[in-house]
């Protein structure tokens, strides 16, 4: 068997998504579409951020971040909003570099306050902090995750956080508490040990969806944005035994579904009443990546246990749609691939192709209409993506965890444009505005233009 199979499918209509804000926003994990993608404006390609090696440039501000967090940046017009943990006693551990993928909880179980935090875009002043919650944490985590693994959302009015066993708190953009929930333990584990929550909260209209996959007791959700009252929960049990990926809300002509990764299902449910549309097994055993919508179709990834595959699915699809084999076409399924899919980092689609970043350090490139392979290259021997790629202005820019931005030149052959430093461990998706990089270490938020 290849070690790469693809099959296509023609198809011309587009998929609308959900409602989009201004130009300048970027409202929710990987943006106001969830592409991860942000063009219309000049994107600097080089700087340097390592305050400590004493040159720095490219840079408009740097401001310090309390506590500790993956979760990435949002923009809603002239604000940023961050959520963090912080540690009551002492500095929280973070594993960093390589580890032998034991499955190691961090030593991290004390009094902790999980806090929003609200900054100037133009300049990186803290306009206000809110304490959510304060007290010990009710799961442990991995030690390369933390306490505040998600990135929060907005509508322009509402503004959302969630930090699974934590709980759930909507604000104004002000910072004023609306309301609150707590969904109870949600302890994503593994090997006995809860690897952290890492989900985001997905926003369409007054709708709001939380996937919640804790293996004892997984479940969907869908709530009413406007007072966190039910409106539907669907039980995942026996569809999904763990994972970490945001949902992808998408709205069509006559329908808006919901897609969730999952293992050993990938599945979609009607937003407005949480019946299953349809479903696809397979997929690595540890789903991370986050669905999105790009060229009107699905693209869903994972990698772990063996297996690595990209699917790009049809909005239309219904039922099963899972292949009989992997040489035998599927109508639903415009191409996949059963190798060269992501672990954690969620790929970009951006002009005719798909990349994807590893923790490996590997990146690969996909033609996206038709799943040919383009390249497969290393960007150092020392790179490690968590974070989820973004592009804007013919770029594509890989974030690795070792503190280094790598700059790709996007289309068919890899080039690295620039190799950039940002000072300090980096995990955290950036966040696009108006070309403006802005960027999440350990230590920092950095606005890069």
């Amino acid at each position: 068997m290849p070690l790469t199979r693809r099959r296509f499918v023609q198809v011309a209509a587009a998929l609308p998504v959900a409602a989009m804000g201004g130009e300048r926003d970027w409202p929710s994990f990987r943006g106001a579409d969830a592409c991860g993608v942000a063009d219309g404006y000049p994107v600097r390609a080089s700087w340097n951020a390592d305050a400590a090696a004493g040159s720095e440039s490219g840079l408009r501000w740097r401001v310090p971040v309390p506590g500790l967090g993956h979760s990435s940046p949002i923009i809603w017009r002239d604000r940023i909003y961050l959520p963090s943990a912080v540690r009551m006693s002492g500095k929280a551990p973070l594993r960093v570099g390589p580890t032998s993928g034991e499955p190691t909880a961090a030593e991290d179980n004390e009094e902790q306050s999980w806090v929003v935090l609200c900054y100037a875009r133009q300049s990186g002043s803290q306009l206000w902090q809110k304490m959510a919650r304060n007290a010990p944490p009710r799961a442990t985590r991995h030690e390369k995750a933390t306490h505040a693994n998600t990135t929060m959302a907005t509508e322009g009015e509402h503004l959302v956080a969630f930090f699974g066993s934590e709980g759930l708190y909507c604000y104004d953009l002000d910072g004023r508490l609306l309301w609150s929930r707590d969904l109870g333990v949600i302890n994503i584990s593994k090997y006995g040990i809860g690897w952290g929550y890492g989900s985001s909260p997905s926003i369409y209209k007054d709708r709001l969806v939380l996937l919640c996959d804790d293996p004892a007791n997984p479940f969907i959700t869908a709530l009413r944005l406007s007072d966190g009252k039910d409106l539907w929960r669907v039980s995942r049990k026996g569809v999904c035994e763990r994972s970490w990926g945001t949902p992808l809300i998408c709205a069509g002509e006559s329908r808006t579904q919901v897609i969730a990764n999952g293992w050993p299902w990938i599945t979609s449910y009607d937003l407005e009443t949480g019946q299953e549309i349809w479903r696809l097994r397979g997929g690595g055993d540890n789903p991370i990546p986050s669905p999105f919508v790009a060229n009107g179709w699905i693209y869903i990834t994972s990698a772990h246990g063996g297996k690595s595959p990209i699917f790009v699915v049809r909005p239309d699809a219904r039922g099963d749609i899972t292949p009989s084999d992997e040489a035998t076409p599927n109508r639903a399924i415009i191409w996949d691939s059963w190798q060269g899919g992501s672990y954690i980092s969620t790929p970009v689609v951006y002009g005719d192709y798909i990349y994807l970043g590893n923790t490996n350090g590997v990146v690969r490139c996909f033609a996206s209409k038709t799943g040919k392979k383009i390249y497969e290259e290393r960007l150092s021997p020392n790179a490690s993506i968590y974070a989820s790629l973004v592009a804007a202005d013919g770029k594509i820019f890989c974030t690795s965890e070792d503190g280094d931005v790598y700059v790709l030149k996007a289309g068919p052959e890899f080039q690295i444009i620039s190799r950039n430093r940002m000072g300090a461990p980096c995990y955290a998706t950036p966040a696009l505005s108006e070309g403006v990089l802005y960027f999440r270490t350990t230590e920092s938020l950095i606005a890069v233009g």
